[in-house]
């Protein structure tokens, strides 16, 4: 007997993070409709963050000419979890039924030039689902999801355990715009308020940022500080998170990764906002978000900047690290 498959494209093309935060909505139309089958649309870069994902039945890399294979797929239904000009473009070529995402670009661009608040309450995840509920899929309520082979977390246990890395905090050094990443003088702050071992997470980018911080601290200091940026790829550094006692990072990609392990979080947030809706979901309940309330210029961005716009940087410089977070450092 033949089976009806039901045949959906969802698209997220960039980055890791909101592609982390798509993982939701894979697994319960995977789960939740009768014969899904799930393909996933991402540029090639990041091909590696949805690669073990079991919810997913076939990966698809995104480039300019994609619509004309993609029209051999016979899909029944897009899901945009994009919905942007490229992946308009793709669905006018395609010419299958779609569902996209709707964005907050008015509420936000208020929000950043004139500091109206209209954004509503909800996480992105959640709105992602009103996408899916002309399929009465529903939120499962297991939060996000991050998957990565046996053999990368043997490979990384390996080598925390020949390198003496137990009970310790990871600390992302990076993110994508300086105006999001944490200041050098506050990871050293931190670093030197610990009572354990500091894993420094990054990419190649990063390293130089990674250096100066070491530089910055005292031998018994430097000597609890294990440098893993640019040596690790996402994957690897995806594992040091998930064995990690406690994650320390900025807005950034692997702040949702370390909430697909439900690991303990303190978020510092610079130019974005929470109520972007883009914060930790479902992270360990303990887990904290920091940043200076009440700055005129913020947010100045709801992406971010390559400097401080204003020459300041008071969105990061002045979150209180003693006050805020010495209790958990020292557990």
């Amino acid at each position: 007997m033949e089976i009806d498959v039901v045949k959906f494209l969802v698209v997220r093309l960039s980055s890791i993070g909101d592609i982390v935060l798509t993982s939701p909505i894979v697994r319960c139309l995977k789960q939740q409709v009768e014969n899904a089958e799930v393909h996933f649309l991402v540029k090639k870069q990041f091909v590696d963050v949805v690669k073990h994902n079991p919810y997913i039945d076939k990966i698809i890399a995104y480039d300019s000419n994609i619509a004309n294979s993609l029209k051999y797929e016979l899909y029944d239904y897009v899901i945009d979890l994009h919905n942007n000009f490229r992946t308009l473009r793709l669905k006018n070529k395609l010419k299958i039924i779609d569902f996209s995402f709707k964005k907050l670009n008015i509420e936000k661009w208020l929000m950043v030039n004139f500091k109206i608040n209209k954004l509503p309450e909800v996480h992105i995840v959640d709105r992602y689902f009103e996408t899916l509920k002309v399929f009465d899929v529903t939120n499962d309520g297991k939060g996000l999801d991050f998957f990565i082979p046996q053999e990368t977390e043997n490979t990384v246990l390996k080598k925390l355990e020949e390198e003496a890395q137990k009970n310790y905090i990871a600390i992302v050094v990076g993110a994508n715009y300086f105006t999001k990443q944490i200041p050098p003088q506050k990871i050293s702050e931190i670093i030197k308020l610990s009572h354990k071992k500091i894993i420094l997470l990054g990419g190649q980018s990063d390293s130089e940022k990674a250096v100066l911080i070491e530089n910055s601290l005292e031998k018994e200091d430097l000597q609890k500080v294990k440098n893993y940026c640019g040596k690790l790829t996402l994957l690897e550094s995806a594992a040091v998170i998930k064995f990690a006692d406690l994650v320390i990072t900025p807005d950034t990609g692997l702040m949702h990764i370390a909430a697909a392990y439900k690991k303990k979080i303190i978020s510092f947030w610079g130019n974005t906002i929470p109520q972007f809706g883009m914060y930790p979901y479902q992270p360990e309940e303990s887990s904290i978000m920091l940043e200076t309330k009440g700055l005129k210029c913020r947010p100045c961005s709801k992406i971010g900047f390559s400097k401080c716009p204003y020459k300041h940087f008071k969105c990061m410089n002045e979150i209180n690290v003693k006050a805020s977070i010495s209790s958990y450092l020292k557990e």
